[in-house]
């Protein structure tokens, strides 16, 4: 398994940046996804886009493709668990899901004291913070420490170019963004599936050390997991040896997911503000590589990358013009 490096630069050329598809539906743009509408159902086209710090970075050679397949691995995986969206898979690049109403809230889950962003529970921990959303963390922790046990830190959903901001079961109930009932019962659905994901990755060799999930409301009213899950976009992994060594060292894990980029940003300065660096060739192949080898990792299968140019082959697996 594993991929080769000249591959890659190759495919740097031609990555999908964005989508403009006709006869799909009215077009929504994410960070890293272009969704069309149409009744019922929502076409989602994983991109090769790549966001770090809530702003989108560049793209990463076969991105949307490793993302696409790696969340229909685990939709499939964790379907006794909880009810998902995901209808089919016609593309690579391309999932035909159910349409939901989005719930106004990321679900983050934490098992691990880390983390690099302005937002994460390291740097909060590390500047002196104690309570972190609605939590009270004890004194003495190193940073990768496992945490006593898993933590919901919730999210508001930003709007695209707006920073998702860290907050608290009881501010959004008081707010009124959502019920107690509502919340309760999707978190409850989100520590389920947090506990059956980071069970899988052991058992691959990896922790899974935090992810975020998204949920919406379908046309019942019954809860379902929406976007993605357990993607190294969504969730952060290290191999299981590599962090024991890095704590015995002092130093960090190997990250197998979008770290290596954001940290790769972080010592040129960039943290989401500002002009945005221009990223090599080099680290944009081996950020995707290490999206290769989790996708390998996790599936235990090869991931086969499909070289035919994109949007034709997505229109012609859709049927679209």
């Amino acid at each position: 398994m594993g991929i080769d490096f000249e591959l890659l630069r190759d495919q740097c050329e031609r990555t999908l940046a964005e989508t403009h598809f006709s006869g799909l539906g009215s077009r929504e743009a994410g960070k890293v996804r272009d969704s069309y509408i149409a009744g019922e159902h929502r076409t989602i086209v994983a991109t090769d886009r790549v966001s770090c710090f809530d702003v989108i970075v560049g793209t990463l050679p076969f991105k949307g493709q490793i993302l696409n397949q790696l969340a229909a691995f685990w939709f499939e995986r964790t379907r006794e668990i909880a009810r998902n969206h995901l209808v089919e898979v016609p593309d690579p690049n391309v999932s035909k899901v159910l349409e939901c109403q989005p719930l106004p809230i990321e679900f983050v889950f934490r098992a691990y004291l880390t983390g690099s962003s302005s937002t994460s529970i390291w740097t909060a921990y590390d500047r002196g913070d104690r309570e972190y959303c609605g939590h009270r963390l004890a004194d003495g922790m190193r940073k990768h420490d496992p945490l006593p046990e898993s933590l919901l830190t919730p999210t508001t959903k930003a709007e695209l170019g707006s920073h998702d901001e860290l907050t608290s079961r009881d501010a959004l109930i008081a707010s009124g963004q959502i019920s107690a009932q509502l919340y309760d019962k999707a978190a409850k659905i989100g520590a389920a599936l947090f506990a059956a994901g980071r069970r899988w990755a052991e058992s691959r060799g990896l922790i899974l050390v935090d992810t975020k999930y998204e949920m919406g409301l379908d046309a019942t009213g019954e809860i379902v997991v929406i976007d993605e899950i357990h993607t190294p976009d969504s969730s952060r992994y290290w191999h299981r040896d590599s962090h024991e060594q890095a704590l015995s060292r002092g130093t960090d894990p190997a990250p197998l997911d979008k770290e290596y980029l954001r940290l790769w940003l972080g010592d040129q300065g960039y943290k989401g503000a500002g002009p945005r660096p221009e990223i090599p060739v080099d680290v944009r192949c081996e950020a995707t590589r290490r999206y290769i080898e989790a996708f390998e990792q996790i599936t235990g299968c090869a991931f086969e990358p499909d070289t035919q140019p994109i949007e034709e082959r997505i229109r012609r697996n859709l049927g679209i013009d």
